[in-house]
């Protein structure tokens, strides 16, 4: 089997840029693609334009060292990880115009004996539809579709699987699943993966890869939902939901995880909607535990606007009070906004003209400029001495470290249950 020497990364984010410095620190020759000149200007300069623990040390010493460089156009190469992402357009189906792109970029550069790796989640038949872009794209190249094992180009698929905040150990120790068009796509994958996977490499077929990933996801949506659903019962009942939770998890068979103010990200949030969307008729529960995580943050919605008027009611029909939302990536310790929950609440909030919203989020310097001409960061503190209302909707440990004073003239609409004690 040919020797894998130097690799592409096509997509410099969350999951490439992460995946390309630890390639590099392998001693891969590492050339990152990505559309977006600053990002590439950033790496080449060795450093991030991501907050990701350590991943900052890695990059520099990789640009430092030679193995990994930055451009906006693809070159040749032995292989090629395509990791952009997959969002989902207008009814919930999914959007492969960025697969689409990618893989039609990579198209003439290619050469035979290269292997092209789909890393982005997926629908199921997304690789499938890779190797018929590409088969389009270079006719004078065989592919799976018509050469089977005899292919000039070796096409798979395998599904990023890590936690945000952990993403450089987990691509080292989690097992990866890789789902290749043939036994020898496979096999070519099996020996890229394992310069750096310490985990098992599990080899099976690229639709099944395609929908692990789906269904893992999916999985978590399902019993996130259970827990979002107790919460509103639990709120109709007058029940402590974090208090039930902690007792009934005292069963040896259960393990309810904890509510919040929906689902964020760009797979937990996204990728069940694949499944529904390629079997609607028979993904009713999935469909469910969507929708009742899609609902969650518009129940927080409505809590607030119960203290708005309860303000409003004490102080007069002009008064418009001050609202401080803790929180506004979609999960603690992290920058990444993407389907936040807590994004979407605040801004909601600053255009449903209630009051004027203010956030904290630590993780970030400053909002991205759609954001920021509704909602001022603000510090912590600051937060606390001007808002009527605080509005907890990420748990970030700065908010877990402290002990807050409120005045008693204050709401706290605790999302996360770390200041329950205190909340009215």
């Amino acid at each position: 089997m040919k020797k894998l020497n130097t690799i592409s990364v096509i997509g410099l984010g969350y999951i490439g840029l992460p995946t390309a410095a630890v390639l590099a620190s392998r001693k891969f020759q590492v050339i990152g693609v990505d559309v977006n000149e600053s990002t590439v200007d950033t790496i080449n300069k060795g450093l991030v334009h991501i907050v990701e623990p350590d991943l900052d040390m890695i990059v520099h010493a990789a640009v430092t060292e030679g193995y990994l460089r930055a451009t906006v156009r693809p070159e040749p190469a032995d292989a090629f990880l395509v990791a952009v992402p997959t969002p989902f357009r207008e009814g919930n189906h999914p959007d492969l115009k960025y697969i689409e792109a990618a893989t039609r970029s990579i198209a003439p550069v290619l050469r035979k004996g290269n292997l092209v790796i789909l890393e982005s989640t997926s629908p199921v038949g997304t690789t499938e539809q890779m190797a018929a872009w590409l088969a389009e794209a270079r006719p004078d190249l065989g592919f799976q579709q018509d050469k089977g094992d005899d292919a000039d180009i070796r096409i798979a698929h395998c599904p990023e699987r890590v936690l945000p905040g952990h993403v450089l150990r987990e691509l080292v120790q989690n097992d990866r699943v890789i789902g290749g068009m043939t036994a020898s796509c496979s096999a070519a994958a099996v020996q890229l993966y394992r310069a750096f996977v310490e985990g098992e490499c599990i080899v099976t077929d690229a639709r099944t890869a395609e929908m692990c990933k789906l269904t893992e996801n999916s999985f978590r949506d399902v019993n996130i939902a259970f827990a979002n659903e107790l919460s509103l019962i639990c709120d109709k009942l007058g029940i402590d939901v974090w208090s039930l939770i902690k007792l009934a998890n005292r069963h040896p068979r259960v393990n309810i995880l904890q509510p919040g103010p929906g689902v964020g990200g760009h797979c937990i949030a996204v990728d069940p909607w694949f499944i529904v969307s390629a079997a609607p008729n028979e993904a009713q529960l999935i469909r469910t535990a969507r929708e009742v995580n899609d609902a969650k943050p518009h129940w927080v919605l409505e809590k607030v606007k119960e203290k708005v008027d309860a303000l409003v009611a004490k102080n007069g029909v002009g008064f418009k009070p001050t609202i401080g939302c803790l929180g506004l990536a979609f999960k603690p310790n992290i920058d990444d906004l993407r389907e936040s929950p807590a994004l979407s609440i605040a801004l909601q909030l600053s255009k449903s003209d209630m009051g004027r919203v203010v956030a904290v989020e630590p993780n970030v310097d400053a909002l991205p400029i759609e954001v920021s001409e509704d909602i001022p960061l603000v510090e912590f503190n600051e937060a606390l001495e001007v808002a009527d209302i605080i509005v907890v909707l990420v748990d970030h440990r700065e908010f877990l470290e402290c002990a807050p004073k409120f005045r008693g003239n204050q709401f706290v609409i605790d999302t996360k249950g770390i200041w329950r004690q205190v909340s009215k």
